[in-house]
Parts: C-alpha cells; sequence; structure tokens
C-alpha cells in the first residue's frame, strides 16, 4: 500500500491531537491534515490532496454530514470514514447517503482505526462490529421501527455472501473463506446491490441490519 495522506475533522482539539499522535507512527501514514469542524475542512480541501477523511458528526459551523455531501461534490472518489460515538445512530443512513464508506467508534483502539483506515483505503467498507450490535439492540428496542420488505430472490449463496460483507470481508477474503472465485463473489456483490437498491456496501450493510437478514 502506498502512504496516505489522512485529513482529521474533528472540533475536539485535545482528540485530534491524541489521534494525530498515534497514526504518525504508523509506517503508512505519508501526512496528517487538520480540521476543527467541516466548513474549514471543505475551505482547504481544493489545496489539499488526501486519500482517507476521518470524519466527526456533530460539529460547529457546518457537521459532517453536510461537509461529506459537499466534499464527494468536490472529490467523488474521496474516502470517508465517520467518526461516531453511541447515540449517533440516527445520522448512519444520512452519512452513508452522503457517501461515507465506513464507520468507526471514537473509543476505538488504534489497531482498529488502522484496520479501518487501510480497508477503505482499499476500496472496501469498514463497520466496526460494536458499531453493528449497537445498531440492531436500538432497532429492536424501538418498536416503531419496522423492517422493510425484503427482496424474496436473493438466494442462499447471495445470503451467505452478505453475511461475510457485514463482518467487513473484502471479496477477496470472502472468495478464501467460500473457495470460489473472486469473481464470482464481485457478481454476486452486484447482484446483492442490485436487488436491494443499495448504492454501495456501507448502504447493503446497513440494510441487511435494519431487515435483521443477518446476526451480528
Amino acid at each position: 500500500m502506498d502512504k496516505l495522506r489522512i485529513y482529521l475533522v474533528d472540533d475536539h482539539k485535545l482528540f485530534r491531537e491524541g489521534l494525530k499522535l498515534l497514526l504518525s507512527t504508523q509506517d503508512f501514514v505519508r501526512h496528517i491534515y487538520e480540521a476543527s469542524n467541516g466548513r474549514e475542512f471543505i475551505e482547504n480541501l481544493s489545496f489539499v490532496d488526501c486519500d482517507v477523511v476521518l470524519m466527526d458528526i456533530e460539529m460547529p459551523e457546518m457537521n459532517g454530514i453536510d461537509a461529506t455531501i459537499e466534499a464527494m461534490k468536490m472529490k467523488p472518489n474521496l474516502k470517508i470514514i465517520v467518526l461516531s460515538m453511541y447515540g449517533d445512530e440516527q445520522y448512519y443512513y444520512k452519512m452513508i447517503d452522503a457517501g461515507a464508506k465506513g464507520f468507526l467508534l471514537k473509543n476505538s483502539g488504534i489497531d482498529k482505526v488502522v484496520t479501518a483506515i487501510q480497508k477503505v483505503a482499499e476500496g472496501e467498507s469498514f463497520f466496526s462490529e460494536e458499531l453493528l450490535v449497537n445498531i440492531l439492540n436500538n432497532m429492536r428496542d424501538n418498536k416503531s421501527e419496522t423492517p422493510e420488505t425484503v427482496d424474496n430472490d436473493i438466494s442462499e449463496r447471495e445470503l451467505e455472501i452478505l453475511y461475510h460483507v457485514c463482518k467487513g470481508l473484502s471479496n477477496q477474503e470472502i472468495a478464501d473463506e467460500l473457495f470460489i472465485s473472486k469473481r464470482t463473489v464481485d457478481k454476486h456483490r452486484a447482484n446483492l446491490l442490485s436487488k436491494t437498491g443499495c448504492r454501495n456496501t456501507a448502504a447493503l450493510v446497513m440494510y441487511a441490519i435494519k431487515n435483521y437478514i443477518i446476526e451480528i
């Protein structure tokens, strides 16, 4: 993997500086940019090249949702990971629709942060397992939440693929796990996106959780 340029967008200076210090010790990190809110990030985005953005949700001036929407207009290939806290579930779908590729809890250890950055940089999506469990539990507790109509045309093999997608495995890792070719996994994943109407893998994971298709 080429060395990465990372942009930290968070209004808490102590958190930002602590994460920057930890990431600066990683061999794959080339440079780390910082912004204290979404507006500052957007104003500077045109002048810097970055590969992965770690984006807080609730910030002054401009929140993470609006900043992600604007950033994706400017740089459609930008890879954004949401820095989330418990209780932020109400924003997850909006962040996915805006173009976020991963979700990482703020209390995650550095190993989990590194994994998230590397996976997303390589084109995968990332959800911390703790976050998925929390989303699922909240949906179960919300009596007004009802599953959408699930496409019954999803095959057993596609459900198997979906389960491994939700575990955070790449297409190659899924292929190795199921003893099939990566090309076959690519086809199944494309079929899943088409059948569920999801635009990307992150949306597909949330679809599976919301409709109780998989158990974490």
